[in-house]
């Protein structure tokens, strides 16, 4: 598996960037190399999922500081799969849309509704939200 760019947001704010090459959503955890592309064993992290609220996966560690996201769908607008709007423990919403969303698993894709920003995809973890709704 090619190594993919992540930002893994903690339930307690922690924030941490780097590589993985063995994300599964069917894992209790996976491993997080350093902010490089070398991968070295000596700089792994194993990440639980359960202490995790969301792992972003992400075109740039950067991002662009001067793109302004939107935040919610266009009228009219049809993404693949159903559009949801979750809201995490923290009060931070999300609008996106879900092939997969079953509130049993440990926790589902979010396709974010800007297609443009820095955000590809989003692992969203079930037990770190307060709310779930189809819109």
């Amino acid at each position: 598996m090619e190594p993919v760019r992540i930002v893994a947001h903690y339930r307690n704010g922690q924030i941490v960037k780097g590589y993985s090459k063995d994300f599964n959503v069917n894992r209790p955890f996976f491993r997080l190399y350093a902010d490089t592309q070398e991968h070295s064993s000596d700089k792994q992290t194993e990440i639980q999922i359960e202490d995790l609220k969301a792992v972003f996966f992400v075109k740039t560690f950067e991002g662009d500081k001067e793109y302004a996201e939107r935040k919610a769908f266009m009228e009219g607008e049809k993404p693949s799969g159903r559009k949801v709007e979750v809201t995490f423990r923290d009060g931070e919403k999300m609008q996106g849309s879900t092939l997969g969303y079953r509130a049993e698993k440990t926790g589902f894709s979010l396709f974010p509704a800007d297609s443009k920003h820095n955000n590809m995809r989003v692992f969203v973890v079930s037990s770190a939200l307060s709310d779930f709704r189809f819109l």
